[in-house]
């Protein structure tokens, strides 16, 4: 069993990330999965990148014991959250490396899609992240459509390799 942490970027838990997050989680069955809402971390302790803040400690625990993240993050501007943004800058340089990572992405129209590829991989590829499997956008209107079938299966396919990904990279790293 792998330990999976999901990094949530929304502004609510009703937000369409939020919802998309929810759609994720219930994809990684037989799996230790935990959330950090970025959002709930304390702000003042989040903006000045306060590691001592016991939350703050928690959140990097959290990563540091994690085979694979899902960074999920709303998609304004062609940019991923301000929230996302935030936490990934708390990381040291090499805090994803030996993990596996997979980008989840929402947002208004199918142009907000080239955020995953140039704007997101490279914040966490600075973060140490070797082993990003290919990302995933959802429009927001499929979210509320409750994931169309088209887009869920998709959905459902990228987290499937995320998944694998992390079984055999886990696997590689006990034999080792």
């Amino acid at each position: 069993m792998a330990t999976i942490l999901i990094v949530s970027g929304s502004p609510s838990p009703t937000a369409p990330t939020g919802v998309l997050l929810d759609h994720v989680r219930a994809l990684l069955p037989g799996h230790e999965v935990h959330t950090l809402t970025v959002r709930d971390l304390p702000t003042v302790a989040l903006l000045s990148g306060d590691l001592l803040d016991a939350c703050v400690r928690h959140a990097m625990e959290l990563v540091d014991r994690a085979d694979g993240i899902v960074v999920a993050s709303p998609v304004y501007r062609a940019a991923y959250s301000g929230l996302v943004q935030s936490f990934l800058n708390l990381l040291g340089k090499t805090a994803l490396a030996g993990k596996v990572v997979l980008p989840v992405a929402n947002g208004g129209t199918q142009g907000h899609l080239v955020a995953i590829e140039y704007a997101l991989r490279p914040l966490l590829t600075a973060r140490g992240a070797t082993d990003v499997v290919t990302g995933h956008f959802v429009p927001d209107a499929e979210i509320h459509a409750e994931l169309a079938t088209a887009v869920g299966q998709e959905l459902t396919a990228a987290v499937r390799q995320f998944t694998v990904a992390v079984t055999e990279h886990r696997g590689l790293a006990t034999a080792s």
